[in-house]
């Protein structure tokens, strides 16, 4: 390096001490105040909005890796609020000492070949075994959320997948096989699968997910959040994009087709979310109206 005083314009984001240090630059220069410590050890240009994994990772051993709801976050998992701010989860493997640090919480896996993945440049828990590993942290209802995510759309893992990634003997094992019964696969939100869990818990059948309806002559009528199709009854999440104009006469639109082909659409909000009893006493009217044509039909 030429310029001792200067910083390499390659260095735009965080970097090691002692990689910059090699390159010539002194410890005098690494203290100036264009510079900022996100932890011990790693400089970024103050200006640089720190992602504290990013800086994490460059201090990680080749026997170390990013886990837990980190590792969930980086696989674009929905988590609960209350683990947006969390430490970084880094779990050691075998005899590799275990990192302290104030930004970090230290794990450890004494035996066997963890399935650790490269996310953005970072070493990461794979999607199953993140999945276990998260159920040390997460209750039963948020770890079916996450084992949904996994197995949804994202298809970054199989319930099979999951199932494997659960160790005998384990702490965790008991929570994981408690949510692994619950995962399905389909759903396409957090809220679709709290939903689910808790019509099911309120005691009514479990729907299926992410159902595509016809109608009699086979014309594409839409596709329900939760259905249960041999009564026609099924149940939407609408969120806040229902609210807009435009959004508001497609559903008109498709709800008329729905009502003429003698589907029960209920909708629920985020009202229902948090106090459901309304919710489930129209669903509790949708089976009785079903059940009552049935024996008229019979």
């Amino acid at each position: 390096m030429t310029d001792p005083s200067s910083v390499p314009n390659t260095w735009r984001g965080p970097f090691r001490v002692d990689a910059a240090l090699a390159n010539g630059l002194s410890r005098s220069r690494l203290t100036r105040r264009d510079l900022m410590a996100p932890l011990h050890g790693v400089r970024a240009p103050a200006a640089y909005e720190v992602d504290i994994i990013e800086a994490v990772a460059l201090v990680l051993r080749r026997d170390q890796y990013v886990s837990h709801v980190t590792a969930a976050r980086l696989w674009g998992a929905p988590l609960p609020s209350r683990l947006q701010d969390a430490l970084v989860h880094v779990t050691s493997i075998g005899p590799a000492p275990i990192m302290r640090r104030p930004q970090v919480t230290p794990h450890r896996i004494r035996v066997g070949d963890p399935d650790v993945r490269t996310l953005h440049g970072i070493p990461v828990s794979g999607p199953a075994r993140c999945w276990f590993e998260c159920a040390s942290i997460l209750t039963v209802e948020e770890l079916v959320v996450l084992g949904d995510f996994f197995v949804g759309p994202s298809a970054l893992a199989t319930i099979d997948d999951l199932a494997a990634a659960i160790t005998r003997n384990a702490r965790a094992a008991v929570t994981a096989r408690a949510a692994l019964g619950r995962v399905r696969a389909g759903a396409e939100s957090p809220m679709e699968t709290r939903m689910r869990l808790s019509v099911v818990d309120a005691g009514f059948p479990e729907p299926e997910v992410n159902v595509d309806v016809f109608d009699d002559d086979g014309q594409f009528l839409g596709r329900v959040d939760l259905a249960w199709p041999e009564s026609r009854i099924a149940l939407e999440y609408d969120g806040e994009h229902h609210r807009g104009r435009e959004q508001y006469r497609r559903d008109q639109r498709r709800a008329n087709g729905f009502s003429v082909n003698r589907w029960i659409v209920i909708h629920a909000t985020a009202m229902d979310a948090d106090r459901p009893s309304v919710l489930f006493e129209r669903l509790r009217q949708a089976f009785v109206q079903r059940r009552l044509e049935q024996r008229r039909a019979a």
